[in-house]
């Protein structure tokens, strides 16, 4: 989130870009000589049972993409009516192939190459089907949402900024607003700001305001920055929000011991939440998984920021939830209201994490909103929409980063031969194929849907990330 940002870079230009494609129906004949050019589509394998007559693949499978001028590395863009996500193109055994990503929506989707020099091919078309068994109200895996997460929240960065300070105005706009919760800066790294106090707790509690604190976290100095945490939660915050990005990626000991000493300070069912990047799997060294571990934050608040990302509120949307859904926290999403979001896409925004099941959301920020978007925050709900399962992440070989981490600790107690390194290995292959099979699932190696609901139901061991090397 913004100290005095620009939103992040949540996504690399260029994935983001190849997301960024013309409609489907773009002529063949103006295309530029020299960019790729798709010949076919096929499923891999074919005679896979995520495969069916034609083209059509399930969430998370693969296909074969034939043509010229195709390389490993290219992005392969996979674009529907709502929205676009894109992966890059393998070479392997069965030639070039690309996974469809978690997130995709089922129903007829088109599928574009794009070079490195920016030049895309033609459309080629399949349809991605529906997961066979929907998940219930998929937000809320964890359990239900503490009681002050639900509802409207908006975020305040600048109190100054953020009607003048006044809270006798905060308060007024939050009412107009259904606001419920204010989350208020409370500290930068271990330095404490001193615009969150509890006269100012106090005062917002008088109007039946909600008050948590957060602070954005660096990793440098865990034990300082816990410490200014703590202080928050002892001048009265109701809760206490993590915000950790870049600066954390890697730094898996400093996680442990900063959540570690905030949790001693503050007590083991205090409500803590963790917001950061929505793409886990754009960001595969951040310690998602000890933050939102054992005895870390209950509640998860990833930044969907569709607008900054260049993404539909759609696709942005379920690629998130499909990748942050496996840590099993409720997930309580962040939107946006600065960069003038339009009102169709405040309006979906609601729609959408309403259909997902969560119960409490909020917004970044205060001070970026206009009259005109707290208009629109002020309106009843829009009408519940009914929207398909998005997915689980499709890991196997090859694959890398936190989420490998996770399903490894869930793995190692009951297969002993795994080893959390968050890399796909040959034990962690073999692992799931017996998990697989032990279930009597498709002996894949990759995850799934039904792999992933397995491996979550086995016991985790949790690695001790201070008596490592590294960390």
């Amino acid at each position: 989130m913004p100290r005095t940002r620009t939103a992040a870079a949540l996504l690399p230009a260029a994935l983001i870009a190849a997301a960024l494609v013309p409609a489907a129906g773009a002529s063949a004949a103006k295309l530029n000589p020299r960019a790729p050019k798709l010949a076919g589509v096929r499923c891999v394998p074919a005679t896979a049972s995520a495969c069916k007559s034609g083209v059509a693949v399930r969430i998370g499978r693969q296909v074969q993409l034939r043509g010229t001028r195709l390389k490993a590395g290219q992005r392969v863009a996979f674009r529907w009516s709502r929205g676009a996500l894109a992966t890059k193109l393998k070479r392997g055994g069965a030639g070039y192939v690309a996974r469809v990503p978690a997130g995709v929506r089922p129903g007829t989707v088109s599928i574009t190459v794009r070079d490195g020099a920016g030049r895309r091919s033609n459309a080629r078309n399949i349809t991605v089907l529906a997961e066979p068994r929907p998940i219930k109200a998929p937000a809320r895996t964890g359990g239900p949402l503490p009681a002050v997460f639900t509802g409207n929240g908006m975020w305040i960065w600048q109190l100054e900024r953020s009607d003048g300070g006044d809270v006798n105005a905060i308060a007024a706009r939050a009412a107009a607003a259904q606001v419920s919760t204010v989350f208020v800066k409370a500290a930068d790294g271990a330095k404490a700001w001193p615009q969150f106090s509890p006269l100012l707790v106090g005062a917002l509690h008088q109007h039946g305001l909600k008050v948590c604190a957060w602070q954005f976290v660096y990793g440098d100095d865990p034990a300082g920055e816990a410490a200014a945490a703590a202080a928050a939660v002892a001048a009265g915050a109701d809760c206490f929000v993590i915000d950790a990005e870049t600066h954390y990626e890697g730094r898996y000991a400093a996680a442990q011991k900063y959540i570690t000493s905030l949790r001693g300070a503050a007590g083991a069912d205090y409500p803590i939440g963790l917001t950061s990047f929505p793409y886990v799997d754009y960001h595969p060294n951040l310690p998602f998984s000890v933050f939102l571990g054992p005895g870390g934050a209950q509640v998860n608040l990833p930044q969907v920021y569709w607008k900054d990302i260049g993404g539909t509120v759609d696709a942005v949307s379920a690629h998130t939830l499909a990748h942050n859904r496996i840590y099993g926290a409720p997930i309580a999403p962040l939107g946006q209201t600065y960069q003038t979001p339009s009102a169709t896409d405040l309006r979906r925004f609601r729609q959408v994490w309403g259909a997902y099941g969560s119960t409490g959301l909020s917004w970044w920020s205060w001070q970026a909103s206009t009259d005109a978007t707290w208009s629109v925050l002020g309106e009843p709900l829009p009408v519940a929409d009914t929207l398909p399962d998005p997915g689980w992440p499709a890991l196997g070989n090859g694959s890398k980063g936190d989420e490998v981490l996770w399903l490894q600790q869930h793995l190692t107690t009951t297969y002993p031969t795994v080893t959390p390194t968050a890399k796909f290995d040959a034990a962690t292959i073999a692992a799931v194929q017996a998990l697989q099979t032990a279930g009597g699932l498709p002996a894949t190696g990759t995850t799934d849907t039904a792999t992933w609901a397995a491996a979550l139901a086995l016991p985790f061991r949790a690695v001790d990330w201070t008596a490592t090397a590294g960390g």
